[in-house]
């Protein structure tokens, strides 16, 4: 079912100071980018460092979150699998996906998880509108998805669709971390390991498998004017 009910208005806050906006270079470890996080995220909650949105790319592996099934772990000798804080159950990270970790203090922007959830959504739905894709929320699955109206119906008489953007958050004294992933050009077969987010009713698509000849930059800068959209403005920060 599409929801479409949830505010995210309250979300910018001005006069704060702007979130800091860092790009990684090359392939980023997993357990370096843990590291990362809960440093930055224990500077933000004491207040001697800003917010901040690392971008990064990560070699491929596998993700089991709070909610993993094991028995959802399809392959598992075939990547690095790290069992990780976040919400959700079994992802795939890799080259070609932009992985996006957020780090905002709630407690100076409003205190409702869902909410953030929320919004981190409309990021991803305003990022694939700016190229012309439509991204939708979904009741009882959470992530973006996109109608695939050029295949067969699914066996309930719905119309098919493929997972784009996936979500998994923490919250360590109202400090946000982990947070999404956006698939530009991944190896989708990558994704064959797992049952992605414990769906296996649908599949999982990328820009570019959607027919957008889309490179990683470009992709950034609407990430980018996205997230000032519904979190308010950034300042750039060497990697």
């Amino acid at each position: 079912m599409l929801r479409t009910d949830l505010d995210i208005s309250m979300f910018p806050l001005a006069g704060s100071p702007p979130v800091r906006w860092r790009i990684a270079d090359g392939l980023v470890g997993y357990e370096d980018a843990v590291a990362t996080m809960e440093s930055e995220v224990a500077a933000i909650a004491d207040g001697r460092a800003d917010e901040l949105v690392w971008l990064v790319e990560h070699p491929p592996l596998y993700t089991a979150g709070t909610s993993a099934n094991a028995a959802d772990l399809i392959d598992p000798d075939r990547f690095p699998v790290f069992a990780t804080g976040r919400g959700g159950e079994y992802t795939y990270h890799g080259p070609g996906q932009r992985v996006a970790y957020v780090m905002l203090d709630l407690k100076r922007r409003r205190q409702d998880v869902r909410a953030f959830v929320a919004a981190l959504e409309e990021v991803i739905i305003r990022t694939l509108d700016s190229m012309n894709v439509r991204g939708e929320r979904r009741e009882d699955r959470v992530g973006v998805w996109v109608r695939r109206p050029e295949r067969p119906l699914l066996a309930d008489g719905t119309m098919a669709e493929d997972k784009i953007a996936a979500l998994g958050i923490r919250l360590r004294r109202w400090v946000t971390f982990h947070g999404l992933s956006l698939n530009v050009d991944p190896d989708l077969g990558h994704f064959g390991g797992i049952v992605p987010c414990g769906i296996s009713a649908y599949g999982v698509t990328s820009l570019v498998d959607l027919g957008l000849p889309v490179m990683m930059p470009d992709v950034d800068i609407r990430l980018r004017e996205a997230f000032q959209s519904v979190f308010g403005e950034t300042v750039s920060e060497r990697a």
